[in-house]
């Protein structure tokens, strides 16, 4: 799941109106949510409280193998509705599969004048976390700098005495700052990237194809294909259809090093389903008289499955990586991933599935799917429900075996895991997990 300061900087963005999925960074994050999930290692606890709209701490503790915790603040420019653990909406503390949002230019921010003059000021996050007994201190600075231009300036300082012993009399300062500037005007995403440890540049950049996703261009949308449901003529022939339809992001990033005068290259394209695997978004609110979206486009499933197809290559390490992933069902999503290396000719082939659990059906505030008439007369399966948890499990041909379980228990968010390794006799469970988050607002 989750950490607490990650929820709270993914509300950030939301409240400023930052797509942060229209990044390169981000291009395989739906295969990763199902493929790569983290599982839990020994025993940790986490408490958070949200005092005001504008301040959040956070304090966590790792009681096995080791113990050693940590102590966070989060302050913010503008007010966010950051919700407790027994309230928030679950899936928006799970890194989970569905496809993103259709690229939208970010809307700038309304001007505010007192007395003839522009009072209104830059919105921007602190973050800051203390680690002990280590001693070392993170640090984060986000702030919009225009309406299509963010920066990022995230530090770590670690003392000397935290370098392993085999790293040591090798110049290795395990402190870093980055500066990460990202330029997003729907149509196309630039990140700038520079890092002082070993004076790394890097430029990243991912284009879709296609139009934008603007409100006007839903309302034709709608619009049009309302058009098209009428009366059939005589001659008129039945539209036959096949294939998924979709969109199309192709993304790149270089990057040099000049202290280890090394440089690198990667290339990577995406394929997503359309309509997104939205509403709800929250670029268009539905349920309002503002949202453009009809109301017989509320019942059943959607037209197609929600599937995403990615694909990687680094030319200069030769590896090559392809995912498929689609929800076959309300509550099951699939995912495969194959890696090979044209230089060892070394390959690695990654299955997983995620499932959601879910109580009878009450209500419709956890589900991410359409709401649907209760008029219409469908099974109680297509029906939506509380969602209660979520089960992942993945497997890959190197014997390794991970299966968590996250849910909710009363106020508190639970993550269980564990690690196998089928290949080894002595030692068949390789990491077991739980953690137990609880966070409340005021």
């Amino acid at each position: 799941m989750h950490p607490f300061a990650s929820y709270v900087l993914r509300s950030y963005y939301k409240a400023t109106g930052w797509n942060e999925d229209n990044l390169y960074a981000n291009l395989t994050r739906s295969s990763e949510a199902i493929l790569d999930f983290t599982v839990p290692r020994g025993l940790h606890f986490s408490v958070s409280k949200s005092p005001n709209a504008l301040f959040k701490t956070t304090y966590s503790m790792t009681a096995m193998p080791s113990l050693h915790g940590s102590v966070g603040y989060i302050f913010t420019s503008c007010d966010l509705d950051v919700k407790s653990s027994g309230n928030v909406r679950f899936k928006d503390m799970i890194e989970r599969f569905k496809v993103y949002d259709q690229p939208r230019r970010p809307d700038p921010r309304d001007e505010e004048w007192l007395a003839g003059e522009r009072v209104d000021t830059r919105d921007y996050l602190l973050y800051g976390r203390f680690y002990l007994p280590t001693g070392r201190l993170d640090a984060l600075y986000s702030t919009r700098i225009s309406s299509t231009v963010q920066a990022l300036v995230a530090a770590i300082s670690d003392p000397p005495t935290n370098v392993p012993p085999e790293f040591r009399g090798r110049n290795a300062d395990p402190s870093n700052i980055m500066v990460n500037v990202q330029h997003d005007v729907g149509k196309w995403c630039t990140e700038y990237t520079w890092s002082a440890e070993d004076g790394m540049w890097g430029v990243r950049m991912l284009h879709n194809f296609g139009k934008l996703g603007t409100t006007s261009e839903v309302a034709e949308d709608s619009a049009s294909s309302r058009k098209r449901v009428g009366v059939k003529r005589v001659d008129e022939e039945d539209a036959v259809e096949g294939g998924l339809k979709g969109r199309v992001s192709v993304g790149a990033e270089v990057y040099f090093s000049a202290k280890e005068r090394s440089a690198g290259v990667s290339t990577g394209i995406r394929f997503t389903t359309l309509p997104d695997a939205t509403p709800p978004s929250f670029q268009i609110p539905t349920g309002s008289a503002s949202s453009p979206l009809p109301s017989s486009a509320s019942q059943g499933p959607p037209p197609q499955p929600p599937t995403t197809v990615t694909a990687l290559f680094n030319p200069m390490l030769g590896h090559m990586s392809g995912a498929y992933t689609a929800r076959v069902s309300q509550d099951l999503a699939l995912s495969s991933r194959f890696e090979f290396n044209v230089y060892s000719f070394e390959s690695e082939w990654t299955m997983g599935a995620e499932w959601w659990l879910r109580r009878q059906p009450t209500s419709l505030t956890d589900d991410d799917e359409l709401p649907r008439s209760p008029t219409t007369h469908q099974p109680p399966s297509l029906h939506s429900a509380d969602v209660r948890g979520v089960v992942k499990a993945r497997a890959s041909t190197n014997n390794d075996v991970s299966l968590m379980w996250e849910g909710r228990l009363r106020n508190m968010l639970v993550s269980l895991g564990v690690v196998s390794d089928l290949s080894s006799r002595s030692k068949p469970i390789k990491a077991l997990g739980l953690e137990v988050s609880y966070f409340s607002s005021a």
